[in-house]
């Protein structure tokens, strides 16, 4: 079932998925309706699953589930984990990578592979002090609190 993220309790469970590129106007709607219409049918030992989720920047799907009534099983996890690998074909997305890294450069968001964050690190373009996205988080607490972060605070902080 699928309720407001912000009636999610804080040790709710969360999950996101960065894309690699932001969503179109035509794109966030369709995508609204196929994320909404997943989480009212997501169970869990044939239970309904209290769900929500977000679009922020127009470049991440982050859903939460409320785990005090219903926790998440491994079935539950990997039809979702499903469910972002249809919407990765049917939109030509890529949200499943981790080896990828999103970060802030002034008012724009930027997506570069790993390797190549490395490389801004090393010639000073990106520095301890960038806005990154610690897509590590989960909970709906620690995304609110420690999702956008200066690079320093993260576990980019290595690279420097």
């Amino acid at each position: 079932m699928t309720v407001s993220f912000e009636n999610l309790p804080p040790e709710s469970r969360v999950w996101i998925y960065p894309s690699n590129r932001p969503f179109g106007a035509d794109e966030r709607e369709k995508l609204k309706a196929s994320i909404e219409n997943f989480l009212d049918q997501w169970t869990a030992h044939n239970q309904s699953l209290e769900a929500a989720y977000e679009l922020p920047y127009n470049r991440f799907i982050v859903i939460g589930i409320n785990q005090e009534q219903v926790k998440a099983s491994g079935c539950s996890i990997d039809a979702s984990v499903r469910f972002i690998q249809a919407l990765e074909k049917e939109f030509d997305l890529v949200l499943l990578d981790k080896m990828n890294v999103t970060f802030k450069q002034g008012e724009f968001l930027t997506h570069k592979s790993l390797t190549d964050f490395k490389a801004l690190v090393k010639n000073k373009s990106v520095t301890s002090n960038t806005l990154v996205f610690n897509n590590l988080v989960d909970t709906v607490a620690a995304y609110r609190n420690f999702w956008e972060i200066t690079a320093a605070e993260s576990w980019h902080n290595r690279f420097f």
